[in-house]
This record gives structure tokens, sequence and C-alpha cells, in this order.
């Protein structure tokens, strides 16, 4: 008898992760998480968006200490899901491949000191250069002034949050982000935040192309 699809992909993503070194405990700590995962999306069509609606249900059962390795998972087991046979070999071939969470994570914060911190904040050059970039395209795309100032505002927490990163990579953008989004306690206020850092990204990146992102739903395989 055939597996459900959600089985053979948990067993897929377990194994890839057990060849390349993971341990038992790490297999079986991801092996509980999508356990628990698996009843929300087993019905549903292959949809990133109904994907992430479905995770962010079971998210809040965990403590926000392990939402950051969660987090990872979910990306992660999402390319098995829905079969993104690229994806899967990315992971399969990468050598710097991490198994274990880093170690660093950004200063704890308040959310509302920080962000009535950022109204006076200093940015650097190299800051600034994809803020004015991700600035221009929002005009371009007509946005008003209000979205673009709550937008900019929301990109500018996570640079501040990312300040002490050991390196600016795309690693280390993404684990402040899944350390950043703890600080939101409304649900609408928490999506609004994603949906900035996931277009933010590619002018951060330096993308000629960042300005095709805006407003998309494209976005889930970045972040």
């Amino acid at each position: 008898m055939n597996k459900p699809r959600e089985q053979e992909a948990l067993s897929a993503y377990l194994k890839i992760l057990q060849n390349k070194g993971a341990t038992d405990i790490n297999l079986e700590r991801r092996k509980q998480f999508v356990d628990k995962l698996i009843p929300a999306i087993e019905q549903l069509p292959l949809d990133g968006f109904r994907y992430r609606e479905a995770v962010d249900s079971i998210l809040h059962t965990f403590d926000v200490v392990e939402w950051p390795f969660f987090l990872s998972v979910i990306r992660e087991y999402y390319h098995f899901w829905c079969q993104d046979f690229k994806a899967i070999t990315n992971i399969h071939r990468d050598t710097e491949y991490e198994l274990e969470p880093s170690q660093w994570t950004p200063e704890p914060a308040n959310l509302k000191a920080l962000w009535e911190q950022l109204d006076t904040e200093k940015f650097t050059t190299v800051e600034n250069w994809p803020i004015k970039a991700y600035i221009h395209a929002l005009r371009q795309a007509g946005a008003e002034q209000s979205l673009v100032d709550t937008r900019v505002k929301l990109v500018k927490l996570l640079i501040v949050r990312m300040r002490t990163a050991p390196e600016l990579n795309n690693k280390f953008y993404r684990l402040t982000v899944d350390t950043t989004i703890q600080l939101f306690k409304v649900k609408d206020t928490r999506d609004l935040f994603l949906a900035v850092v996931r277009e933010f990204f590619y002018f951060w990146i330096g993308d000629p192309e960042a300005q095709n992102y805006l407003f998309s739903d494209k976005l889930f395989s970045i972040l």
C-alpha cells in the first residue's frame, strides 16, 4: 500500500538529512514537528498560500523560542511536500548545509521601544541603498505614502535587528526574520511583516528584477 504523500515527503526529507549526517535526536525533533503539521495539510492542494495558513495554525502551539528551528523545517519540508525536485537537489548537494540551528540570534528587544527608536535611527550608506531602491519601486508601483511608510519602517526594523549578525548573507537574513516575527503578537501584523521582508529580500541582495516581486505571493520558497 502506498504511503500518503505527506508521509512519503517526510521519509524523503529525513532520509536526505540522515545522509548528510543528522543525529537521531535532530531527525526525531524534525519528525515530531512535521507529524503535528501533517493533519493540517494532508487534504490541501499543493499550494504555498494554503500551506502557510496551515503552518500558522500549528506554529502557535510551540514555544516562540523554538520558532527559528521549526521555521527552517517548514521551509525545507515544503519542497518535499510539493515535489520541488530542483530545490530538493540543491539541499542534497549543498555541502555547507547546516543541520543544527545557528548559535547567533539578534539581541532581545521590546517591540514598542524598538519601533519608536526607528524614527531617529541613523542608517549607513550600505543599509540605505536597498531601502531607497525599495521606496522608489513602491512609488513606481503606485503605492500610497502611508503604505510606503509602514513597509519601510518594517524593513528598518529588520535591518537594525540584523546588525550584530556574524555575516550579512541569506542565512542570517532568514534567521533575523524568524526571530523578529516572534515580537509580533497580532497575526495581521505578523503577516504584513513577512510579506514585506519577502519582497524586500530581492532589493537587499541587489536583484535587478526586484520590483517584479512587489506585492507577490510567489515568495514562500525564499523565506
